[in-house]
């Protein structure tokens, strides 16, 4: 159930809603592919503790009632704790640099100073890909909103990081889609292991 997950993963207490029901009489609109739901509250992590410890996976759903269900209840930026992520992505794909699908990969990543500018572009971005408005819809990963005290930011995670056609692809409609001018930069999963501030290595 929606509920018993949302509390096993600390998700916010307006988590604790009913699981998402399809009525008997309309047939649920089923979604191209099942998309995973994923929460992440760094705010207390413990002491030596690994990253993705605290990284819970909290639904997997594959219809559009279960995802406004999930989106309305639980997963918006504004009811999260400061120093937590939410993370939508493809099911059986995990969120981290070391699943396979996300191994030589990288990201989009899009900064905002304004809470409500983060909820909208993260909604633009949710319907984009469980609406699969992508052409490149195979090299994307997921996407992540991380809510943190100076900037909040947005990461659209793609699966090759060296086929630059595609990223350049993606990357362009990703503007499009959540509407911003300034440039946004790609970066490598493999630099950023390296140095916390890694470079990017493609902008549109």
């Amino acid at each position: 159930m929606a509920s018993e997950a949302a509390e096993e993963a600390n998700v916010p207490a307006a988590a604790a809603a009913e699981a998402p029901t399809t009525g008997t009489e309309k047939q649920p609109h089923k979604l191209e592919r099942k998309w995973t739901f994923w929460f992440d509250n760094q705010s207390k992590p413990k002491q030596g503790a690994a990253w993705g410890s605290s990284l819970r996976k909290v639904y997997t759903f594959d219809t559009v009632e279960e995802f406004w269900c999930l989106y309305d209840q639980i997963f918006k930026p504004s009811k999260l704790p400061g120093n937590a992520d939410f993370h939508l992505f493809k099911a059986g794909i995990e969120p981290k640099w070391e699943d396979p699908e996300c191994a030589n990969g990288g990201k989009w990543s899009v900064t905002s100073n304004r809470k409500a500018n983060l909820e909208n572009m993260w909604l633009e971005s949710l319907m984009a890909l469980i609406g699969e408005q992508f052409d490149e819809a195979d090299e994307i990963c997921g996407v992540v909103a991380s809510v943190r005290q100076r900037q909040d930011k947005l990461a659209l995670w793609t699966k090759t990081a060296t086929n630059e056609a595609a990223q350049m692809g993606i990357g362009r409609k990703w503007k499009e889609i959540i509407d911003i001018n300034d440039k946004i930069t790609y970066s490598f999963h493999d630099d950023s292991r390296r140095e916390r501030s890694a470079k990017g290595r493609y902008n549109v």
